[in-house]
């Protein structure tokens, strides 16, 4: 959002002009969520919506829609996680890749698995 400032995402976008984002199936619905919802709350208009969309087209994303039932649902019992956030963390484990994430119980639940988290702490 225009009015926030985060340390994380920054970093994130730099590591972008060497690599991709990998995200599950879910994720573009959860990006049209997160800006439809800020939309409602006043924060942005629809101009802003569809050049935020526009933008995020332009970077090298990879969504990955299979998963991994069992381990999934491990994940999220092992680390009371929802479902949404062991869907990021199956396929960081599956792609053996960092996990970037503002959330702190999915930071955490992503080192005690043994990844690198890129998180705010």
């Amino acid at each position: 959002m225009p009015d926030e400032f985060s340390a994380t995402a920054n970093r994130v976008l730099e590591m972008l002009e060497h690599g991709e984002i990998v995200v599950p199936g879910l994720f573009p619905y959860e990006l049209r969520n997160v800006l439809i919802t800020n939309e409602r709350r006043g924060r942005i208009d629809a101009r802003r919506t569809h050049e935020a969309l526009a933008w995020i087209r332009t970077l090298p994303f990879r969504v990955v829609a299979d998963f991994r039932e069992a381990e999934l649902l491990a994940l999220a019992r092992r680390h009371r996680l929802t479902i949404y956030d062991a869907a990021y963390l199956d396929l960081a484990l599956a792609e053996g890749l960092a996990i970037a994430t503002l959330d702190q119980r999915l930071a955490s639940a992503a080192r005690a698995e043994g990844l690198a988290a890129i998180s705010e702490a």
